[in-house]
């Protein structure tokens, strides 16, 4: 969130990077996963290349091939956030039995061309644009996983990052509207005071601009604590001795999960319509002098606008409204088409 408040396109290029590395911690009892946050520690930095305009339904049309003992992907993808930053992208592919799988490429490697044309309104340095890859080769077997997806914490994570970022750009707004009335010496003739700074609408309209900014962070704490403990819940039957494990304790792991990609559902119902209410209601303090460009005030709106269109509200809503009156849990559905039907929380 602070970092958001400072620049919103630096914590939404470096999403995928932190679900990456969030894999990885959640296996750091492993050879694996140690070496893996060890090159993370060392500074390397993940991008992402997964979404695509061709193939079919939830099947990627990027391939992952073994050529004369190398193993090497070909393909285009399209909303690569965060590739002209990175060291390594992590690409859905398909492999040649058919398998979703991700493939770990370094992003200068022979055959990997990044194409910085990102044409959204918003987000505009988040480095979203194409990728092709043409026989780019994976260093090894150790840079190939199995999709991401498949429980709910992993996509409560990734939505929580966009909640996290609109908390910060809310925050910013309205501390620059705040600035801007404070310096502003002139205001509307219907004004009750000469000075914006005492008049009640204006006090009014930046005051919940705050409240809206306090509520949003709130939001996205709580949702942060449901997933932190859903994390530590799965880890923690991870490294338990297969022999010890209980239906019982997985029962609570999954449903603790469960609720964290619930509560991030919600997050998101609240924090998009407060984002995009108060990023457009902050222009009521100044009349025509806020819309200089000078101050960007609508960098706001389309920055959160844009967040908001990665994951569509309107079937959040609809599967809390599901899961609220039948009890059906809701498909959780990965960026690389991976899905799984959630488990109820136990009563």
């Amino acid at each position: 969130m602070e970092l958001a408040a400072a620049e919103s396109n630096l914590p939404h290029a470096l999403r995928v990077h932190s679900r990456f590395v969030e894999d990885r911690w959640r296996e750091r009892h492993a050879e694996r996963g140690q070496q893996w946050l060890r090159r993370v520690g060392d500074g390397i930095v993940f991008g992402t290349a997964v979404s695509e305009r061709e193939g079919t339904f939830r099947q990627p049309s990027t391939t992952l091939r073994e050529v004369n003992g190398r193993f090497v992907v070909n393909g285009t993808k399209y909303y690569s956030t965060g590739a002209l930053y990175a060291d390594y992208l992590t690409v859905a592919v398909l492999d040649e039995a058919g398998e979703r799988r991700t493939a770990v490429v370094r992003a200068d490697a022979p055959g990997v061309e990044r194409i910085d044309d990102w044409v959204g309104f918003g987000q505009r340095g988040s480095a979203s644009g194409t990728t092709v890859f043409a026989d780019a080769e994976v260093e090894g077997p150790e840079f190939l996983f199995p999709p991401p997806g498949g429980t709910a914490g992993h996509l409560a994570h990734f939505q929580l990052t966009h909640l996290a970022t609109i908390a910060g750009i809310v925050r910013r707004a309205t501390d620059e509207i705040a600035e801007f009335v404070r310096l502003r010496h002139r205001t509307y003739p219907q004004a009750k005071t000469a000075v914006a700074t005492q008049d009640p609408l204006i006090q009014q309209v930046v005051g919940r601009a705050d409240a809206s900014a306090y509520a949003i962070r709130a939001t996205v704490l709580d949702a942060a604590t449901s997933l932190d403990s859903a994390a530590d819940a799965r880890y923690a039957l991870t490294i338990t001795p297969k022999a010890e494990r209980t239906p019982e304790a997985e029962e609570e792991t999954a449903a603790l999960e469960l609720k964290a990609e619930l509560d991030a559902y919600r997050a998101q119902s609240i924090v998009l319509e407060l984002g995009l209410k108060t990023t457009t209601e902050i222009f009521e303090v100044g009349g025509s002098s806020a819309l200089d460009r000078k101050y960007q005030f609508d960098r706001h709106w389309r920055n959160v606008r844009t967040l908001a269109s990665h994951n569509p509200l309107i079937y959040r809503e609809q599967q809390l409204g599901d899961y609220v009156l039948n009890g059906t849990p809701p498909a959780f559905q990965s960026p690389e088409g991976a899905s799984v039907i959630g488990t109820p929380p136990a009563s």
